[in-house]
């Protein structure tokens, strides 16, 4: 999954939207330097990711994308799966994905100085041009896509995902669906992750 999925799932303590975003950045041990709620939220991140991975329906989405892009199928996936929660905002959270995108900018830009580098780096483009938001538009997830495949270390190898929209325009309907039968499950699971998490801190506490 993507950012905004990622952020939707967490607590939303500040903590929480902190480690969401982290679990794209920050790898092994490195976690350890984190405070615990921090690091329970980038473990969840992890989780929800292998969750994804093994799951038959976006394995159903990534199997539609063209061969040519094949390789990039996951990356394409996730950003298309946000595109799909923030249209449809509505139907998993209670507040508007403008105040929610704020609160969530609102929390890491005071931190970023302590962020990885390549963060460091992204998280005022993302605040600026509200990321976040943008997914619900068809030509900013274009521009999303365009973006990292400059980013990407060697760019003409990424040429191909950056006309990756297309296998979003061609199987709109199919990606919609899995998205819509997915999420819901995925929503269960992350709850459910978070609640153990919760009895084994009430656990080591009472100890």
């Amino acid at each position: 999954m993507n950012y905004l999925a990622h952020l939707l799932l967490s607590h939303g303590t500040p903590a929480a939207i902190t480690g969401a975003i982290l679990g794209d950045f920050v790898k092994g041990s490195a976690v350890a330097a984190w405070d615990p709620a921090v690091q329970e939220a980038i473990r969840l991140h992890r989780a929800v990711d292998r969750y994804t991975d093994r799951h038959p329906l976006p394995a159903a989405s990534r199997a539609l994308v063209s061969p040519e892009r094949r390789r990039f199928a996951g990356v394409v996936v996730d950003m298309f799966y946000d595109h799909f929660l923030a249209r449809h905002w509505a139907r998993y959270h209670d507040r508007a994905l403008p105040d929610f995108a704020r609160e969530v900018y609102a929390v890491l830009l005071p931190q970023r100085a302590r962020f990885p580098q390549r963060l460091q780096r992204i998280l005022p483009y993302m605040a600026q041009d509200d990321w976040l938001g943008a997914y619900a538009d068809v030509a900013s997830v274009d521009r999303a896509l365009r973006g990292l495949a400059r980013r990407l270390r060697y760019p003409e190898r990424a040429a191909p995902l950056a006309g990756a929209i297309v296998e979003l325009e061609r199987n709109y309907d199919a990606f919609e669906a899995h998205f819509s039968a997915f999420f819901p499950q995925l929503r269960a699971y992350a709850a459910g992750r978070a609640r153990e998490a919760d009895g084994t801190e009430a656990r080591r506490r009472a100890r």
